[in-house]
């Protein structure tokens, strides 16, 4: 907190999230309110997933080359603009499914070149031995704003619409922008060779790192089973079966205290089996999605929602450490962009996959099978050896 730089780049987290916190409510209404259901919402969240799949790679490439701070003052810019015009769109009342597709498209973009520059940055601005203390106060002021931010966005989303949450997320943007765009840090060393020869070289060093491409391969089902679920069926199944978008505000807001606590957790506790922590906390997602797909009532769903987030809290953070202690800074970029990659692979195919399922299975049944796919592959990463070998430097 001495360091300047740091103390900004803490700022724009804080000054984003309060706009993040309410926009996948605003979005998910938005979709609900022209009318869309489940195919609706997911032609969208699979518009937002492809095109920063796209450019991920591309993303990390720039961040080992050029500035980070400019990549995520472009990033975040970008990322405004598409939900001032996503915002407009809404308040004329004309969004549709396309319309709100092309918005989500432009922030894919924004989110590939944002990703990956922003894996880096602690590690210029703190020392080796604070990384994990940097990592976690960087998620405290979003995570604090996230236990309210997604309770408001209900609520906003209920008398006012989705608009206004949305206009003012696109603000956050544009003034984290400004912030990161101070931070002026220069980008790595080019090696000499193009594009393509910093790829071939970022694919190696990945391969090389058994515990990377491990966990990457278990985030593959992991994170696309938690996001179809969550993301998509998530605010679906509060729709139908609670009270609809105050709900699954409330839902947002015990997921986001438990993040908030994961924070605090990573700030007292410093375990030595890093890698290992991580693969068991990830885990802990599927307990919201298993609660929701039993019927559960609003409370359990809530306190399954807060385990989750403390267990998601605790494995980013972990995982993050890992990455800047175990990687070596000119490699972050590419490295964390195919790690990215990876996990979101198969996003946009379990959206369309759950949407389709959805004309034959009920909402209830897909989540089940959603939590069941998170215990599998947690159980598969754990019998890879180097989960266990990977300690804190």
């Amino acid at each position: 907190m001495r360091v300047p730089a740091f103390r900004r780049f803490l700022l724009a987290h804080l000054v984003s999230a309060t706009g993040s916190a309410m926009a996948p409510v605003a979005l998910a209404f938005a979709v609900i309110g022209q009318g869309g259901g489940a195919r609706s919402l997911g032609i969208v969240l699979t518009a937002n997933t492809v095109p920063t799949l796209v450019f991920l790679l591309m993303g990390g490439v720039l961040a080992d080359r050029m500035s980070r701070s400019r990549l995520l003052f472009m990033g975040n810019l970008g990322a405004g603009t598409a939900q001032a015009a996503l915002a407009l769109l809404v308040a004329t009342g004309a969004a549709s499914t396309f319309a709100i597709s092309v918005c989500a498209c432009v922030s894919g973009v924004a989110a590939a070149f944002i990703a990956p520059a922003a894996q880096g940055i602690a590690t210029r601005l703190v020392s080796r031995e604070q990384l994990q203390q940097a990592n976690a106060l960087v998620r405290v002021p979003g995570n604090a704003v996230k236990v309210v931010g997604p309770v408001v966005g209900g609520f906003v989303v209920s008398f006012t619409g989705p608009a206004w949450a949305l206009g003012w997320d696109a603000v956050t943007f544009v003034v984290a922008a400004l912030l990161l765009l101070g931070l002026r840090l220069a980008g790595s060393v080019p090696s000499g060779g193009g594009a393509l020869d910093d790829l071939r070289t970022g694919w190696a060093g990945f391969r090389a790192r058994n515990w990377l491409w491990s966990y990457t391969a278990a985030g593959t089902a992991v994170v696309a089973a938690w996001l179809a679920g969550y993301q998509l069926l998530g605010p679906l199944v509060a729709d139908r079966g609670y009270s609809g978008a105050r709900s699954w505000g409330l839902v947002q807001g015990a997921f986001a205290a438990g993040l908030l606590a994961g924070t605090f957790v990573c700030l007292l506790w410093k375990p030595r089996r890093l890698m290992l922590v991580c693969v068991v906390a990830s885990s802990a997602i599927m307990l919201p999605l298993a609660a929701l797909g039993a019927g559960l009532s609003l409370s359990w769903v809530l306190g399954a929602a807060v385990v989750a987030g403390i267990g998601l809290d605790v494995a980013i953070v972990a995982w993050s450490t890992v990455m800047q202690q175990q990687v070596p800074d000119a490699e972050l970029g590419r490295l964390g962009a195919f790690n990215a990659v990876g996990e979101r692979v198969a996003i946009p195919f379990a959206y369309l996959l759950v949407a389709g399922a959805s004309a034959y299975w009920t909402s209830r049944h897909i989540l089940l099978v959603c939590a069941a796919i998170i215990l599998a592959a947690t159980v598969a990463n754990l019998c890879v050896r180097d989960v266990y070998r990977i300690q804190r430097v």
